[in-house]
């Protein structure tokens, strides 16, 4: 608790209290006297602590200050490797990393593997012949089932190895919440000198009232965590799955917002190559902001490993690098694409679509379904070439800032509806010129995919269709020419 002097001062000197302790105290209160200017005036007055009243700090004003450092008073470093097999920097120390995957490609055990290494000291880099301390943050599995036998497969010391978890006053067990957790996390890590925090998964711990689709709401998450990593020197490993996503770039097919690969310093992909005999496995590193971008894919497998217990044997799987991979992870996306699992994803989606804009009458504000979409598992890429793929329309009403569209199926919007939003004269041929055409079409959503071409091979949009248009606008022009 912290009593506040009531004048410019005080409000001063809280500012400065609260931008010292925040994240760092496991809460703060800042309160002020009943009467008088300071706690000497409040007791003075025969008031006791228990009285003092809350004060809401002018946060806006009192927290904020400038500061410019010359840069030749900064003393350059080379980067520390926490992780830098055959001298090829991967894992920065004091840095948050990332390993996404689909399910069950192997990127838990990856996290297993790491923290195996380090607490018996054979992870080539900094922390090499130094066993150290790790804390294990898992939400989805077992820790007698799964995470021990994993554990002992990889040949950690699991005397180094803590599950970290938060309780209440009356120890029932709580999730982790990031940022509001943030003090207890990191007064653990330095009190037990860690070297490596798992996560797993990364989403599941971000705070209840984050949108984690929203990148500026997620950084006030991951954006603390990598200070505490820089702070501490501690690896921060965050486990996350791909979205249903097509593409080959398996930063960008991270679940959530774009935060969860643009903080990270160091981010892994890892997929399942099923053209392989031996149904190896890839780990690419898709990003190493401190460090090479053309690392080589490394290639691993996850054997069977049977772990003795008191109550049997326990069969798990172990991760094992089996050496440099001439395929990555790119490659084997690029392969799947089509595939019959991605062509299920695709009807599952397409077919999500349809029920939502039948269930609306045949068409609903663009916002909403992308809304509802993510609700259900689905990305904003996704739900959109969706659209495209099952001929909805994007209508746009109004121009401007204020501009909204409607997704519609072909029986969704009625003609007057369309002609009303877009005022379609008697004649277009006589009341608009080309360059109006051009200004016209440009009314139509960016992302609109038309589905019929003109003679020379150009896409015609739906609009333009609609107005009786044959012709491109390029082609339009050239004949009016």
């Amino acid at each position: 608790m912290v009593i506040v002097d009531d004048d410019e001062a005080g409000q001063k000197w809280a500012g400065q209290v609260h931008d010292s302790l925040d994240g760092k105290a496991a809460s703060l209160a800042f309160t002020r006297a009943k009467t008088g200017k300071d706690a000497a005036d409040h007791i003075g007055a025969g008031y006791g602590l228990d009285e003092l009243e809350p004060l809401e700090l002018d946060t806006d004003v009192a927290l904020r200050r400038a500061k410019v450092t010359w840069a030749d008073t900064i003393e350059p470093e080379p980067v520390v490797w926490a992780w830098e097999p055959n001298d090829e920097g991967r894992i920065p120390s004091g840095s948050l990393s990332m390993a996404a995957g689909r399910e069950g490609t192997g990127k838990s055990s990856f996290g297993m593997w790491l923290a195996a290494q380090i607490t018996r000291g054979r992870l080539p880099g900094s922390f090499y012949g130094r066993p150290r301390k790790v804390l294990y943050v898992s939400v989805e599995d077992s820790w007698r089932h799964t995470i021990v036998p994993r554990l002992l497969a990889a040949g950690a010391d699991l005397s180094k190895v803590g599950r970290f978890e938060v309780v209440s006053i009356d120890d029932d067990e709580l999730t982790l919440s990031l940022p509001a957790d943030n003090a207890l996390l990191e007064r653990e890590v330095q009190f037990h000198d860690v070297a490596l925090v798992v996560i797993d998964p990364l989403m599941s711990v971000i705070g209840e009232k984050i949108d984690t689709h929203r990148e500026r709401e997620v950084r006030s998450a991951l954006d603390p965590i990598a200070k505490m990593a820089d702070r501490t020197g501690s690896v921060f490993l965050g486990i996350a799955h791909f979205n249903k996503g097509a593409g080959t770039d398996a930063a960008s097919l991270i679940t959530g917002s774009g935060a969860f690969k643009n903080v990270p310093r160091s981010v892994f992909g890892f997929a399942r190559d099923d053209s392989d005999e031996n149904h190896a496995r890839v780990m690419s590193q898709v990003k190493n902001s401190l460090g090479r971008d053309d690392l080589p894919s490394l290639s691993y497998v996850i054997e069977t490993a049977q772990v003795p217990t008191k109550k049997g044997v326990a069969e798990t799987g172990k991760f094992v690098f089996t050496g440099e991979s001439e395929r990555s992870v790119a490659d084997i996306l690029r392969d799947t694409r089509g595939a019959p699992d991605e062509q299920d994803e695709r009807s599952e989606v397409d077919g999500w679509l349809r029920d939502y804009l039948n269930e609306d009458g045949g068409q609903a504000p663009a916002a909403e379904v992308i809304k509802a979409a993510r609700v259900a598992g689905f990305n904003e890429s996704t739900v959109k070439k969706s659209r495209a793929r099952i001929k909805a329309q994007s209508v746009r009403n109004g121009f401007g800032k204020g501009a909204s569209y409607t997704w519609a199926l072909p029986h969704g919007i009625p003609m007057e509806s369309m002609e009303s939003t877009f005022e379609k004269p008697d004649s277009m041929a006589d009341s608009m010129g080309t360059d109006d055409l051009l200004d016209f079409d440009s009314a139509i959503e960016e992302d609109d995919l038309p589905t019929l071409s003109c003679s020379c091979g150009e896409p015609i949009s739906e609009i333009r269709v609609v107005y009786g248009k044959t012709m491109c606008v390029g082609c339009e022009r050239r004949a009016a020419s």
